[in-house]
């Protein structure tokens, strides 16, 4: 087991994330680990009642792509993850919903980030109208499970939180009104 030898020092501190190196000690060795410090995230299932999901596609500068994702955002401080996912899927989509069920907390990369996402179900939504951030430039669509498995057979570039939560939405009986979510 590795134990941590001192304070960790932070080494870059951006707006999103930071990057802090821990001093420790594995197998009476030293060594260090650096972990990018990230808030956690809310992703959002959202299922309309004809039993479509919500999709967007944005703009990713990290990976330099388009990408077909679920609703998500970054938890702000002193925000809960359910306020975030809420806020997240009117913002970016303008649905609201009335169901809201967690499925996972999980970490996407856990060797070298803290970061958490959280995955909501939603259902029961009503349409309005979204506002997205100012930087944000999002297109929005609903597919049903046949376009969804397409996708997921034929693309090769996938986002975390749209795989997780598609898969499992997929995974469901066919008869999606009668599974007690």
């Amino acid at each position: 087991m590795e134990t941590r030898l001192g304070p960790g020092t932070t080494v870059f501190a951006g707006r999103v994330l930071s990057v802090r190196v821990d001093p420790v000690s594995v197998k009476g060795r030293s060594s260090s680990r650096e972990v990018v410090q990230r808030a956690p995230a809310a992703g959002i299932l959202a299922e309309t009642a004809d039993h479509r999901l919500v999709m967007i596609k944005q703009f990713r500068w990290a990976v330099g792509q388009w990408l077909w994702e679920l609703p998500a955002g970054v938890v702000n401080p002193g925000e809960d993850p359910l306020s975030t996912a809420k806020r997240e899927l009117v913002e970016e989509t303008g649905y609201q919903a009335e169901s809201w069920q967690l499925l996972f907390r999980y970490y996407p990369s856990p060797g070298y980030t803290d970061e958490e996402i959280y995955l909501y179900f939603a259902s029961q939504l009503h349409q309005g109208k979204s506002h997205p951030d100012p930087d944000e430039e999002i297109a929005v669509e609903l597919w049903d499970a046949d376009r969804l498995q397409q996708y997921l057979k034929s693309s090769t570039t996938l986002n975390s939180i749209w795989l997780i939560g598609v898969q499992w939405w997929l995974g469901l009986p066919q008869n999606h009104g009668s599974r007690g979510i």
